[in-house]
């Protein structure tokens, strides 16, 4: 049993205590003193001699009462301090003074392939071989900044936190430092969670429409095959969106997806992104090195969005990415070899830049193995309402607003524009309008006003059979471009300078508006 002893301080009181203890032959196997408790644990000692034995401790002068505690608060903080330190998926050290090891955790044991036991006493020159590394952490007090190091072969960012004992006041002693080892993988799995708190799948690609059914089908299918896959379409349809939901369905979700737009960094700041460098590669460098995308996604998926800006130079070491697995960081001389699965995405015919000469052929075969191609939102207006409803109540989240609903010349409008830029531009139109306007009903008034840019729809030349056909598609146009703008048979009778029965005809043989859902 063990037992907490309250007790007012004085000289000597402690000693009393465990002399009563020593006379009445009980065995004691610990003791803390904690001021105003003293914690003994008493193997021997049950419910029926503690009843007695607070009696004697009572008679003690100081002693304020004796209680039961389930356990030592010494014993408690080390067992959930190894718990702690079992948990911890990075590897932990503890050094002393003098750079050896006093505790690790098991991550730590594993990557250095010591049990726990033999990496105690083991000093940092000989874990990582670097007689600087120690020397360093030792003249700077364990405050030097972060580094890269290996161990075992691999790479790691050393991160040191100085241990120190408070002397007085204003001087602390340094008696160590915690080593936190960071391995890329871990580096992008903390990039993949913040980057993507919502996770990934085929539910967040909203719509219903033919085109979207067919393309959320044929994307569950291509996910399971770990082969390259290459995106098309055209800007703002949400590529990367698809991309998402194709490493969440894969066998790669438990690993981390990260994204490089290849239009958004010149080719060197591209080049150190996806492939890194080495400590002191090129001036500005970073002293620790630097992983790239490619080594911190192990085991799981690297999209390069806009594939098609990517430059000649690049494309060559991609290439040879693609052929083994095996790249090398920008001024390193050892090869690495990891396991990802590459997604790619253009909007640009890479077909006719290979013609061109603009775009490796050799390359294009090779991101080319899966394909997938997204739709503009012009070929699925079906999905427009359902898209701008749910941008609204994020909008209006966002904004801390009331939800808000579109009307019927609203609805219209939409479904009247072109939409070039795609599933973006309707984001970015329904964010003006609810940021702009304070109504609870979104009129067509309120999307020109946020700076909407609805434009009305032009009628295209078709192929039509015959006449008649000719005649109604350019009068369905028609009435569909100005509808938005003159949203009632009379409105639209009077700029167009005919009789509102015929309107009101035209409008009701051609379904317009489309009824809203």
């Amino acid at each position: 049993m063990r037992i907490a002893v309250r007790f007012t301080d004085r000289v000597g009181i402690a000693h009393e205590i465990l002399a009563m203890l020593a006379r009445r032959n009980m065995n004691v196997v610990a003791v803390e003193v904690d001021p105003p408790l003293i914690f003994i644990d008493i193997p021997k000692l049950d419910q029926n001699i503690l009843a007695t034995l607070r009696i004697d401790f009572m008679r003690v002068v100081g002693v304020n009462g004796v209680e039961p505690v389930d356990i030592l608060p010494g014993t408690r903080r080390r067992l959930h301090l190894d718990t702690l330190m079992a948990a911890m998926a990075d590897p932990v050290m503890a050094v002393d003074a003098s750079g050896r090891v006093v505790a690790a955790n098991a991550a730590a044991a594993a990557v250095a392939k010591l049990s726990e036991n033999a990496l105690h006493g083991k000093t940092l020159h000989e874990l990582f071989g670097e007689t600087s590394l120690e020397a360093e952490l030792i003249s700077t007090g364990f405050r030097m900044p972060a580094r890269e190091v290996m161990l075992d072969g691999e790479h790691f960012l050393l991160d040191v936190t100085p241990v120190s004992e408070p002397l007085d006041a204003s001087l602390d002693q340094t008696v160590g430092g915690v080593i936190t080892l960071h391995a890329p993988r871990r580096m992008g799995e903390r990039i993949h969670a913040l980057q993507h708190s919502e996770g990934g799948g085929f539910h967040l690609i909203i719509g219903e429409s033919g085109p979207i059914r067919a393309l959320k089908a044929r994307a569950a299918r291509v996910a399971m095959v770990d082969a390259p896959l290459l995106i098309l379409g055209e800007t703002g349809t949400g590529k990367e969106l698809v991309a998402q939901a194709c490493h969440a369905a894969s066998s790669r979700n438990s690993a981390p997806f990260l994204a490089l737009n290849c239009a958004a960094l010149p080719e060197s700041l591209a080049e150190s992104e996806l492939f890194g460098y080495t400590p002191g590669s090129f001036s500005g460098a970073q002293r620790s090195g630097k992983p790239g995308l490619i080594e911190m996604a192990e085991g799981g998926t690297v999209f390069l969005d806009e594939i098609g800006e990517m430059s000649l130079y690049l494309q060559a070491k991609l290439l040879r990415f693609l052929n083994d697995g095996k790249f090398r960081r920008i001024g390193g001389d050892r090869e690495m070899k990891v396991n990802v699965r590459i997604i790619s995405a253009t909007h640009r015919d890479l077909g006719e830049m290979v013609a061109e000469g603009t775009f490796r052929e050799d390359l294009f075969y090779r991101l080319n193995v899966l394909n997938l191609e997204v739709p503009a939102l012009r070929e699925r207006p079906d999905d427009i309402l359902p898209l701008a409803r749910h941008f609204i109540e994020r909008a209006c989240a966002q904004a801390q607003k009331p939800i808000c609903r579109l009307n019927t010349a609203a609805g219209a409008a939409l479904l009247a524009n072109r939409w070039p830029g795609n599933v973006r531009q309707l984001q970015n139109v329904v964010f003006r309008a609810i940021t702009m306007s304070d109504q609870r009903i979104l009129d067509a008034a309120d999307l020109d006003l946020a700076g909407a840019s609805i434009r009305t729809a032009e009628a295209e030349p078709q192929h039509c059979e015959d006449w008649e056909q000719s005649v109604a598609v350019f009068e369905r146009a028609l009435l569909e471009s100005l509808y938005a703008q003159y949203p009632s048979s009379r409105k639209l009778a009077m700029r167009l300078k005919t009789s509102h029965s015929m309107i009101a005809n035209k409008l009701r043989k051609y379904r317009i508006p489309a009824p809203l859902r």
